[in-house]
C-alpha cells in the first residue's frame, strides 16, 4: 500500500510535517553571496535568510530516506572548507521554494527534521507558527536520478 503522504508519480512526493525551531545557523548559509547566485540561477529565487525546519513523524521517514536519496539540483561552494549541497525544489502553500539536502556531516538536525528555504519568511507568508502542520509538494527535477 502506497502511503497517503507519497503520491503515485515518479516526479513528485508530498509530505506533511510540523513546524519545529531550528538553530538558526541556516541565515548565515542563505546569505552567502554563492548560495545567492546558485540559488537564483538554479532555482530562479534568492533565498530568505534562514529556513523552514518541518519534523516528520517516524513513519514517514521512509519518504524522506527517498527524498535524501534523490541526487537534486547541486550547489556547489567556491570555497573547499564549504560542503557542496542538494536541493530539491518544491512548493509549499503554494510558493516555490527548495527542500535543502546537508551532506551528513554538518547535518545539525535528527535525520526527522526537513530544512526548506523560499523567497519569503514561509511562517510569515503562510501565517503559521511552530506546531503548526504544512504540507510540501516536493518537485524531482528532470536531472535528477535515483541513487543506487
Amino acid at each position: 500500500m502506497v502511503s497517503k503522504e507519497k503520491r503515485h508519480s515518479n516526479d513528485h512526493w508530498v509530505l506533511t510535517g510540523k513546524i519545529v525551531s531550528g538553530a538558526r545557523e541556516a541565515v548565515f548559509f542563505t546569505q552567502l553571496d554563492w548560495v545567492q547566485e546558485q540559488c537564483k540561477t538554479k532555482l530562479g529565487f534568492k533565498p530568505y535568510p534562514g529556513t523552514l525546519n518541518l519534523e516528520i513523524n517516524k513513519e514517514k521517514w521512509s519518504v524522506v530516506e527517498a527524498l535524501k536519496d534523490e541526487e537534486g539540483i547541486t550547489l556547489i561552494p567556491p570555497d573547499p572548507k564549504f560542503c557542496v549541497g542538494r536541493a530539491l525544489p518544491l512548493t509549499v502553500g503554494g510558493i516555490r521554494g527548495a527542500l535543502i539536502i546537508p551532506s551528513e556531516d554538518v547535518n545539525i538536525h535528527g535525520k526527522n527534521v526537513l530544512e526548506v528555504m523560499a523567497p519569503v519568511r514561509l511562517k510569515d507568508a503562510l501565517g503559521v507558527e511552530d506546531g503548526d502542520s504544512v504540507a510540501l509538494d516536493v518537485k524531482r527535477p528532470m536531472s535528477s536520478k535515483r541513487k543506487k
